[in-house]
């Protein structure tokens, strides 16, 4: 079945879904997204991913091209002409088509282009990965400066999985000046002696809208958490491992570089972080 796509104010078929060769986007990476997931056919942390677009956006010196009741109208209508129960939808937002390259900005007042889509992942809660872990590499970071903003400027990330298949393990984590940054598209995290340990916000990392709430939800069930910079060999003598993102809410992972991360099994509270996050999600989901 055709999917139902959002451009530019009118919703068409996937295949008549096209914008301007000249967008920026295109020919300068000069675009933010967002992800938010779909669980029961409602959205998860919607307020969170469109607080943080609207930063993204403004770092960026880009205003939000809709109000978010506006934003919130179009992925409900989303998730209804696509019959979406279980997935994601995405959003991009570019500084739009000026008819013709060039690295100066465009005239003020040309249109941003706005772009949403889903993708139907059924079961999305309950992948079998949770309950066997993931194995994850180590590669250098060597992204720009300003992690913070969640462009689609995503190629290093990519590159990075695809170094993580090729050496048999299913993501990698990035490492600058001897500590971890992040995952190629999550946040990543250690657990020592049961304190939570992840690296502090700034603009090496992105800052997750999962990873504020999981957070928020260890420190209200009495976890110790942490806020740091870590080494990999750290995170090899670690009890356990996880990484959070939208789309994979609490994941746990078992392997660094070939090393089994204690037991080599998703630990207790890794398991018991993802019940809770999933439970009070959808409890509050829209």
């Amino acid at each position: 079945m055709s999917r139902t796509v959002y451009v530019n104010g009118e919703y068409v078929p996937e295949a008549e879904a096209k914008v301007s060769v000249f967008d920026r986007a295109f020919l300068m990476a000069d675009g933010v997204y967002e992800v938010t997931s779909v669980l029961g056919g409602r959205l998860i942390d919607f307020d969170g991913h469109a607080a943080r677009l609207e930063r993204s956006l403004g770092e960026l010196g880009m205003g939000m091209p809709m109000s978010r009741d506006e934003l919130l109208t179009i992925h409900r209508e989303l998730v209804v002409r696509n019959d979406l129960t279980d997935g994601m939808i995405y959003l991009q937002v570019t500084r739009g088509a000026p008819g013709d390259r060039d690295f100066a900005f465009p005239p003020e007042g040309t249109p941003q282009t706005v772009v949403l889509f889903t993708q139907s992942k059924p079961g999305l809660a309950d992948s079998p990965l949770a309950k066997q872990g993931i194995r994850v590499i180590s590669i250098p970071d060597v992204r720009w400066g300003r992690r913070d903003i969640k462009t689609v400027q995503l190629l290093y990330p990519s590159m990075g999985k695809m170094m993580a298949k090729k050496a048999g393990a299913d993501d990698a984590w990035m490492v600058e000046d001897g500590a971890v940054t992040e995952g190629t598209s999550n946040n990543a995290y250690i657990v020592k002696d049961g304190t939570i340990v992840t690296r502090n916000l700034g603009t090496e990392i992105l800052h997750g809208i999962t990873r504020a709430a999981v957070l928020r939800f260890a420190r209200e069930a009495q976890m110790k958490v942490e806020e740091r910079a870590f080494t990999i060999d750290e995170a090899k003598a670690a009890d356990e491992a996880f990484i959070t993102s939208a789309s994979m809410f609490v994941m746990p992972v078992v392997e660094i570089d070939g090393d089994a991360v204690g037991s080599g099994a998703p630990g207790p509270v890794a398991t018991r972080l993802r019940e809770i996050y999933l439970e009070e999600s959808r409890k509050v989901a829209v």
